[in-house]
C-alpha cells in the first residue's frame, strides 16, 4: 500500500473514531521532565541528563495561597512524568515543583517551580506542558567548567565619619628642586643586511581528490509504516533496539502495567483490533522511525512521552494518540519510506 493510500485510510479511520467516541470521558494531562543539573549552574547544559525516581507535585492555589488541588507523580527511566486531571479544568494558574530526591546523588531540589503552559484544549481534552525542573548534587562535578568572571559580592558603603577640623598650621616653603642633566641618546643597532634571494622551487603536485562522502540516510526525511519494519529484508534498520527488546524497557512502568513485562517489540508490531494494541503498534513504529531519521516529526523522548500520556487517559485519548502516530508514520501523505534491501 502506498503512502498516499495509508494517509487516506488514516483520515477515514479518524472520522469513524470521532463518531464512535463522542461520549468518552474528558481528561487533562500535564507532562514534563526533570534533569540533573550536574554543574549547579541553574540551567540546562550539555552535562545535564534526565533523572529517574524524582517525585514531582503539580499544585493549584487560590488568591489566599491555599492549595485547592494537587497531584504527585514519580519520574520514569527517561526523567518524564505525566499526571491526569478529570475533565478540562483551567490549570493556567498552577505550578509544578520537585518534592523529594530520587536515585543516586543528584537528588537535591533546585531551581524555581515552573508554571503550567497550555498546549491545546479541544474535543473535550486538554494538555499542559511544564518547562524542565532541576535537581542538583551536593557539589558540582569535577569536569564542569569553572566560571571565568565570578560575580563580586555586594559592598555596603560605610557611613561617613565626623572629622574634627584640624588646627591651622604654619606652611613651610618647599626646598628648591634639583635639576639632573639630560640622559644620553639610546643605543641603536646597525641595520641588518638583506638576505640573498631564495632559489626557485618547483610547484607542489596537486593533492589527490577526496573520496566521496558516504551516504547518510538518517539525515533524510523518511517515514515507514509498521508493515515495513516487520519485513526481513529491512532488518538492518533496527539500530537502537532489536526485535526481542521488551516493550516495558522502552516505554517504562505504565506500558509494563498495561502490556506485561514479557511482550517484545516484534510482538507489539503485530497488534491490531484493540485500541491499546493499535496504540502500541504505532508507538513502536514511531519509536523506530525516530531513530532512523533525524527529521521525523517526533524525536525519541517525545514518542515515549506521548505514549505514556495516551496510556494514562481514557480510551478516547488512546485512539487520538494512536491516530497521531499513524499520520506521522505514513509521512502525512507527502513523505515516502526510503528503505532499501539490506545486503
Amino acid at each position: 500500500m502506498g503512502s498516499l493510500q495509508v494517509f487516506i485510510s488514516a483520515a477515514a479511520l479518524l472520522v469513524l473514531v470521532l463518531a464512535a467516541i463522542d461520549e468518552a470521558q474528558a481528561n487533562t494531562v500535564v507532562s514534563g521532565t526533570v534533569f540533573c543539573d550536574q554543574c549547579k549552574d541553574g540551567e540546562r547544559s550539555l552535562f545535564d541528563y534526565p533523572i529517574y525516581g524524582i517525585k514531582v507535585q503539580v499544585a493549584c492555589s487560590d488568591s489566599n495561597g491555599q492549595v485547592t488541588m494537587s497531584r504527585e507523580e514519580t519520574t520514569n527511566w527517561f526523567g518524564n512524568y505525566a499526571m491526569q486531571f478529570d475533565g478540562t479544568p483551567d490549570l493556567s494558574g498552577c505550578y509544578a515543583k520537585v518534592l523529594s530526591s530520587g536515585q543516586g546523588s543528584c537528588g537535591i531540589p533546585a531551581g524555581p517551580a515552573q508554571s503550567l503552559k497550555l498546549v491545546f484544549r479541544m474535543f473535550g481534552m486538554g494538555m499542559y506542558a511544564v518547562d524542565s525542573l532541576l535537581t542538583q548534587p551536593a557539589q558540582p562535578m569535577s569536569f564542569c567548567p569553572k566560571s571565568s568572571n565570578p560575580v563580586p559580592a555586594p559592598v555596603t558603603p560605610a557611613p561617613p565619619r565626623q572629622v574634627a577640623p584640624a588646627p591651622p598650621r604654619q606652611v613651610t616653603p618647599a626646598p628648591p628642586r634639583q635639576v639632573t642633566p639630560a640622559s644620553p641618546p639610546p643605543f641603536r643597532l646597525p641595520p641588518i643586511a638583506p638576505l640573498p634571494p631564495m632559489p626557485h622551487l618547483p610547484p607542489l603536485p596537486p593533492l589527490p581528490p577526496l573520496p566521496p562522502m558516504p551516504p547518510m540516510p538518517f539525515l533524510e526525511l523518511t517515514a515507514c509504516p509498521h508493515q515495513s519494519w516487520t519485513r526481513p529484508e529491512y532488518k538492518c534498520y533496527w539500530r537502537a533496539v532489536n526485535p526481542d527488546t521488551k516493550v516495558a524497557v522502552v516505554f517504562g512502568l505504565l506500558a509494563a502495567r498495561r502490556y506485561g513485562t514479557d511482550l517484545t517489540l516484534w510482538q507489539g508490531l503485530q497488534g491490531r483490533g484493540d485500541p491499546y494494541r493499535t496504540l502500541l503498534r504505532e508507538g513502536i513504529t514511531a519509536f523506530l522511525n525516530s531513530y532512523n531519521s533525524l527529521q521525523f516529526p517526533y524525536n525519541t523522548i517525545a514518542v515515549v512521552q506521548h505514549m505514556n500520556s495516551g496510556l494514562m487517559g481514557s480510551e478516547r485519548n488512546v485512539l487520538y494518540t494512536a491516530l497521531r502516530f499513524i499520520r506521522a508514520n505514513s509521512g502525512y501523505g507527502k513523505v515516502t519510506c526510503k528503505f532499501t534491501s539490506c545486503k
